[in-house]
C-alpha cells in the first residue's frame, strides 16, 4: 500500500532530505513551501528516486491562506494522509531585543502555531484510521536557554510528548525529532558561510543519519527522537544542569 506523506519546508534543509528518504520508499509526496519554482526541481528529481507520485504545493505558512490551504489538504477525507512532517521553519539572531517584534512574532507562528494547526488538521482521518504519523522536526537545543528559537522548540517537543502518550493508544505516534547541528543550508539562510557558525566539526551530524535514526525512532512509537549517541548525552546532561551554565554553552555559535 502506498503511503502519502506531507513534508512542510520541503524545498530545503531537511524536509529536502525526508523527500528524498521517502521517494525511495515509494511514498507519495506532497512537498510544501513557499518557493513553487524550488518546489518543482525537487519534485522532479524526486520522481526520477521512486516515488510513487510527487504534488507541489506552494503555500507560506507565516501567513492566513497559505495555513488554510495545507489544512485544507490535510483534512481532506479523499486524500487520506498517512505521514506529516513540520519541517518549516527559520532562525534569528540570538540578540531578541534587536530584533524585529514582527520578525520574532513570525517565527514563532512558524514553529508554533502552524504544526499545532496542521496536526489538528490531519488527526481526525488519522484516527478514524487508526493509523498516522506525525514528526516534528525540533532541536536539540529546546533543553537549552538560547533564545526564542529554543523556547518555540521547546513547545514543540513538551506538545509532542503529550500528544504521543495521548494518541499512540488509538494508532497516532507523534515524534519530536531534536538533532543538533546539521549539515544543510539552515545557517547559509541565516547569512553564516561555511565554517563561520563556531561549532566544533564534531558535533556536526549529516542529514541523511538524522532522518534515519528519526524515522526508526518514528516507526518505534519514540516520543523523542535525538539522532547519535553523542546528542542524546548532551541532551541529557543539559536537563539536568544548572540554567546559567548551560545559556552560557548555548551562547556559543549562531
Amino acid at each position: 500500500m502506498t503511503m502519502t506523506s506531507l513534508i512542510t519546508g520541503a524545498s530545503s534543509g531537511l524536509g529536502a532530505e525526508y523527500a528524498r528518504r521517502l521517494a525511495r520508499r515509494g511514498d507519495h509526496l506532497v512537498l510544501v513551501a513557499r518557493d513553487e519554482a524550488r518546489l518543482e526541481e525537487l519534485a522532479a528529481e524526486l520522481r526520477g528516486e521512486g516515488a510513487s507520485e510527487v504534488d507541489v504545493l506552494a503555500a507560506d505558512l507565516s501567513s492566513a491562506g497559505g495555513i488554510a490551504a495545507v489544512v485544507g489538504r490535510l483534512s481532506d477525507a479523499s486524500r487520506p494522509v498517512d505521514m506529516l512532517i513540520n519541517s518549516a521553519g527559520f532562525g534569528l539572531p540570538l540578540a531578541f531585543e534587536r530584533n524585529d517584534i514582527e520578525d520574532e512574532a513570525r517565527h514563532l507562528r512558524l514553529h508554533a502555531e502552524v504544526p499545532m494547526r496542521l496536526m489538528h488538521a490531519v488527526l481526525p482521518g488519522m484516527l478514524e484510521r487508526r493509523s498516522g504519523t506525525i514528526l516534528n522536526i525540533a532541536s536539540a537545543s529546546a533543553v537549552m536557554p538560547r533564545s526564542t528559537y529554543a523556547a518555540a522548540k521547546s513547545w514543540q517537543v513538551m506538545f509532542s510528548r503529550w500528544a504521543s502518550s495521548y494518541y499512540r493508544s488509538r494508532g497516532v505516534t507523534v515524534t519530536a525529532v531534536c538533532p543538533g547541528y546539521t549539515h544543510t543550508d539552515f545557517h547559509a539562510r541565516l547569512g553564516l558561510p561555511p565554517g563561520e557558525e563556531g561549532i566544533p566539526d564534531w558535533l556536526w551530524l549529516q542529514a541523511p543519519r538524522v532522518v534515519e535514526e528519526s524515522l526508526r525512532d518514528a516507526a518505534r512509537g519514540k516520543a523523542v527522537s535525538v539522532p547519535s549517541k553523542r546528542y542524546k548525552a548532551i541532551y541529557t546532561a543539559a536537563r539536568l544542569a544548572p540554567t546559567g551554565l548551560m545559556a552560557r554553552l548555548a551562547a556559543r555559535g549562531r
